[in-house]
């Protein structure tokens, strides 16, 4: 899974980091460090993280990287 933060909309409210600790980090007070490839097995953590994002500044790409597909 492949995640993608649009960092000039992110306003560092945090919700992701709260629900996803693992793949979301807040640096400081306004600067978010996230890994862009996550495991399917934090799908669940990362969806809530990014439903949870006030602005909408998450966006979750379900790769398959056997094939080169995307779904």
């Amino acid at each position: 899974m492949r995640i993608n933060v649009d960092l000039n909309r992110c306003q560092a409210y945090a919700q992701c980091a709260f629900l996803a600790p693992d793949v979301f980090q807040l640096h400081g007070e306004e600067a978010l460090l996230y890994q862009p490839n996550v495991d399917e097995a934090r799908r669940e953590d990362v969806l809530r993280a990014a439903a949870a994002c006030p602005v909408q500044a998450i966006l979750v790409d379900r790769v398959d990287l056997e094939r080169g597909e995307r779904r």
